[in-house]
């Protein structure tokens, strides 16, 4: 008889039977799956329909934004334990633990207790991972106590307990900490590089800026500084603004004031991202970055068109460089999800005959949902990009809160493991994704 296979292999197959029936399917994949770096983007408050603008004003809408060409997509669930819309605190921390918690939670449950996460232990994604010996960085355009990045290193009975936040966040050890925020890292009546000693608010007399540099923190302010950093710096804290580095406001307000959408000197997230890359590439352990672009979430809670529009953006251009560093390093996986849909954002398209290139747009819809032009209420319309025949469009952007709303949210991903998010995907599942990736475990539903 012809022998098909020496008998040393006959052998392995038979071992590898054996292990197969030893083993649960999730016991296998969590033997077997190869594990890698993690980039997560928080554009917070952001639905298709924002994603929508941005493409529209920015790119045509013939165009794709860095965003449409992530190879996976799933329609986003994120109802929390006792309501149905996220709030930004209650989302990060189900994105940062995997299980459910209710809306005032940061970190903690019920009982005020510390959560257990998926993984059963007691700590975050980003807190496991700092254990581990991963290199870890949080970046927020806004204050750094804002919870879409913070409540991944930092737990307390309430989201406003911004001083206590703050110095968490330093003594959490991860490697870069990047936001604004000063005031809360000095004592009132210290001055800083932005805050003015009136602005300064921490009533402990701790300077957590100092307390930062006895742990080793090379501090930078600007993003001259930041861009400037030798790439075997360490550990990073980035403080670039004395509260957020953009001015959420309404057009008519900041207007009134001669204030900028952004603090000219602060770094994008895109900026602080491709610095934390150059930091992270010879980390040969692995890293996980947690990245929230929040003014995609506060312009649109004062129904500000232009600054929403601009904060989208600037998410997908982060979106671009970790794209691009996926390209060079496969081993990487970039997924975005945001856990709120900011004011209801939808798009109002008609002909140039209903909205001329040179009249104010209708200040309300026959329903009267407020409709905002380039400049806020009563002012000329949004003109997009050129499609393919080079023809441009008008377009007004309308309201529905100034809340956030459980809108139509999608999350995307790209690079390793992102066949794995598919379909519609609940909020648990982020964290679920990104430990699977950083760990190589498969936790079970």
């Amino acid at each position: 008889m012809l022998q098909l296979f020496p008998r040393k292999v006959i052998g392995l197959m038979i071992l590898g039977v054996a292990l197969t029936l030893m083993f649960t399917p999730q016991q296998l994949s969590a033997t077997t799956s190869r594990s890698g770096n993690v980039i997560f983007i928080h554009p917070d408050g952001t639905s298709a329909a924002h994603w929508g603008a941005a493409r529209m004003l920015y790119k045509g809408p013939d165009a794709r934004l860095n965003w449409d060409r992530m190879s996976n997509l799933a329609v986003y669930l994120g109802h929390m334990k006792d309501q149905l819309t996220a709030t930004s605190n209650g989302g990060a921390v189900t994105h940062a633990t995997g299980v459910k918690v209710n809306a005032d939670s940061f970190g903690l449950d019920e009982a005020g207790k510390p959560l257990v996460a998926l993984s059963g232990k007691p700590q975050t994604i980003v807190e496991e991972a700092i254990a581990a010996g991963k290199a870890t960085a949080i970046i927020n355009s806004g204050m750094i106590h804002e919870p879409g990045t913070s409540a991944f290193v930092a737990k307390s009975p309430s989201r406003r307990n911004f001083a206590d936040i703050t110095k968490q966040i330093v003594e959490s050890g991860a490697d870069v900490i990047l936001g604004g925020g000063e005031l809360w890292y000095l004592p009132k009546g210290k001055a800083g590089r932005h805050a003015t000693a009136q602005q300064s608010q921490r009533t402990d007399g701790i300077n957590v800026i100092e307390l930062a540099k006895k742990k080793g923190y090379t501090v930078v302010y600007t993003r001259d500084e930041l861009l400037k950093l030798p790439t075997n710096t360490k550990k990073v804290l980035g403080i670039f603004a004395a509260d957020d580095t953009y001015n959420d406001d309404t057009e008519e307000n900041l207007k009134k004031q001669g204030l900028p959408l952004y603090v000219k000197s602060a770094p994008t997230v895109a900026e602080q991202l491709q610095v934390t890359l150059r930091l992270f590439s010879e980390r040969r352990n692995g890293f996980l970055i947690v990245l929230e672009e929040e003014g995609s979430d506060n312009f649109c809670n004062y129904n500000h068109a232009a600054g929403c529009i601009e904060a989208v953006k600037r998410a997908d251009d982060a979106v671009g460089v970790a794209m691009d560093f996926i390209q060079k390093n496969p081993n990487t996986l970039l997924v975005t999800a945001a856990d709120s849909d900011a004011g209801g954002l939808e798009v109002v398209g008609v002909t140039e005959k209903d909205f001329p290139f040179d009249k104010p747009v209708p200040e309300k819809s026959k329903n009267g949902s407020p409709w905002d032009g380039r400049d806020g209420t009563g002012t000329l319309p949004f003109i997009s990009a050129p499609d393919k025949q080079g023809k441009r469009f008008p377009f007004a952007v309308g309201w529905s809160t100034f809340g956030d709303n459980t809108g139509a949210i999608v999350a995307k991903a790209h690079g390793l493991n992102a066949q794995l998010l598919h379909g519609t995907v609940d909020n648990t599942d982020i964290y679920r994704l990104m430990y699977r990736t950083l760990f190589g475990k498969q936790l079970a539903k």
